[in-house]
């Protein structure tokens, strides 16, 4: 046990780092900065020890899953992902334009933003304070989401402040990608040995949000996250993926492969799942593209994932469940739009309005079923092969969102209906005769190249992934070009054109005012220039075989 000198030593440390985050990356400072910025029901340092740790790992986990949901989800990933199709006018993202103001806190709200959270500040006290106080296991908690929550953002810059986050200087450099992964790889060797040699214990309680510490389960999910972030580099370098990737299968504890071990954050009524915090309006509808793949299909999800036509709560007379096309211009869009299109399924509303405030899905069985897929599609040993184990991932995705009968999920699973062609509230065609999606089946095309078994394994992982885990849905297609998509109407971006994509987010402005020199450094780790169209280093799959969106304009 440690002397209260020791721990109150260890907590002013911990102050110093607090001050000097605000300073590295940018946010302001004011003498009245902690009773400003500082929301009040945020843990600070002052409060921090052995039996509040935990609850500021809660905040760590809630805040940094859901900084600015509205637009680095919704807007950005939701939108470029096809998930979602933006119909405010004034919101444009919706035809490839980023918006500064927008990037700027979803970056500061891992790092310094309080107002966002600031995720990675809190977590960083966390896994501070546990190993100062040889807390092992709550240690390597922390460091998985580290992972968890870091990855997510390298995977929207590219090259981001990490190994340097918080060492007290005024200028902070960033790492490259390559160097990033190559670390989270390390971070999950050493916590996957700590699980292992704490099998059966738990840590932190009802704090944590996702698996009330079971060591256990953490076990699985970091070997599950290892096995993404393997998939994910797999263009990049392969065989440093097929490395990380074969040791995920291999690890004791193995991977997820139960439903019951998903790792999902909990959603209550102070921590509302925050697509459930902005669907008592409506800026956005279902795409064209979900409309074409669900009801072409026939898919048991449609009914979950879709309410039917018309508007956010069915309140105008329509045929079926409509999707709109992405990337309509300005002038055409409006929110009076809803009024011919299906809106997200009615478990995302509000609560007031019928919603169930849903987990967010951080990762899901299904989501493990068709990485091992792929990896068995590229030779590696997943414990299985492609076609078992896409089907594994159906029929947990299907588990996990419907309660279809195992009859009614064996018929999906070799069902060769083909994605549909999207029709209007009327049964008519659309405005651009927008042609089905794709032709593929869901039935597993053992005979078919490697980019047509690829397309379909991929376009049923984008589905089992919607709608919160758009995030991984953006990253998905600029990775592998899946699901094909529709090019969207109209691009306002001179870099991106209609059937193109956005490939990364830009150096947000407050870090080029107030971390000018490491920010420009950071340019030189891209291999481009600091633009929307420049790719990060695993969004490395050779543009001639990138499949394009359909049916451009």
């Amino acid at each position: 046990m440690m002397t209260s000198h020791k721990i109150y030593y260890r907590l002013k440390r911990a102050r110093l780092f607090v001050l000097t985050v605000t300073i590295l990356v940018g946010s302001s400072c004011t003498k009245n900065f902690d009773e400003i910025n500082t929301p009040k029901d945020q843990i600070t340092i002052d409060q921090l020890d052995v039996k509040t740790v935990g609850s500021a790992l809660a905040q760590a986990q809630y805040s940094g899953m859901m900084t600015w949901y509205q637009v680095s989800h919704n807007l950005y990933a939701g939108e470029w992902s096809q998930f979602f199709t933006i119909i405010h006018p004034n919101f444009p993202s919706a035809n490839f334009t980023e918006v500064g103001s927008w990037s700027d806190p979803t970056f500061t709200g891992i790092y310094t933003n309080t107002r966002w959270g600031a995720a990675g500040t809190q977590l960083k006290l966390v896994e501070d304070f546990t190993e100062e106080n040889n807390l092992t296991v709550e240690n390597a908690i922390a460091k998985v989401w580290k992972v968890q929550l870091f990855h997510r953002i390298t995977d929207y810059w590219g090259p981001i402040i990490y190994s340097q986050f918080g060492n007290g200087e005024t200028s902070v450099a960033y790492d490259s990608q390559e160097d990033i992964y190559r670390s989270f790889f390390q971070t999950l060797d050493e916590v996957v040995t700590v699980f292992q040699n704490n099998s059966g214990e738990e840590a932190f309680g009802t704090n944590d949000l996702v698996y009330g510490g079971n060591v256990d389960q953490y076990l699985k999910w970091a070997n599950s996250l290892r096995l993404r972030l393997a998939i994910r580099i797999a263009y990049a370098d392969p065989s440093l993926a097929q490395q990380e990737a074969e040791k995920a299968i291999s690890a004791p504890g193995g991977v997820i492969t139960e439903n019951a071990d998903s790792a999902l954050l909990e959603s209550t009524v102070n921590n509302i799942n925050k697509l459930s915090s902005i669907t008592y309006h409506t800026e956005f509808v279902v795409s064209s593209t979900m409309q074409s793949l669900l009801v072409g299909y026939d898919d048991p999800r449609l009914d979950v994932y879709m309410q039917p036509c018309c508007g956010r709560l069915q309140q105008f007379e329509g045929e079926g469940y409509v999707g709109m096309r992405n990337g309509m211009p300005s002038s055409d869009r409006g929110r009076d739009l809803e009024q011919n299109n299906s809106f997200v399924g009615s478990k995302w509303l509000p609560i007031a309005d019928g919603g169930t405030n849903e987990p967010d899905r951080l990762m899901e069985a299904a989501e493990v079923y068709f990485l091992r897929a792929e990896g068995a599609l590229r030779g590696w040993n997943m414990g299985g092969t492609a076609k078992d184990l896409y089907e594994s991932g159906i029929r947990a995705s299907l588990e996990a969102r419907t309660d279809a009968t195992s009859d009614v999920i064996d018929a999906y699973v070799v069902s060769t209906n083909t994605p549909a062609k999207p029709l209007t509230y009327t049964g008519e065609a659309d405005l651009y005769d927008s042609p089905p999606v794709s032709d593929i089946p869901v039935l597993y095309q053992e005979a078919g190249s490697f980019e047509t078994r690829l397309e379909q394994i991929i376009t049923q992982k984008w589905l089992s992934l919607y709608p919160m885990n758009d995030w991984e849905a953006w990253t998905e297609r600029r990775r592998t070009g899946y699901p094909r998509g529709y090019a969207i109407i109209e691009s306002l971006n001179p870099r991106v054109s209609t059937t193109e994509l956005v490939r990364r987010l830009t150096f947000v402005p407050s870090e080029y005012t107030n971390n000018l020199e490491e920010t420009e450094a950071a340019v030189s780790l891209l291999g481009g220039p600091d633009e929307n169209d420049t790719r990060v280093w695993w969004d490395a799959k050779p543009l001639s075989d990138y499949p394009t969106p359909t049916d451009p304009q």
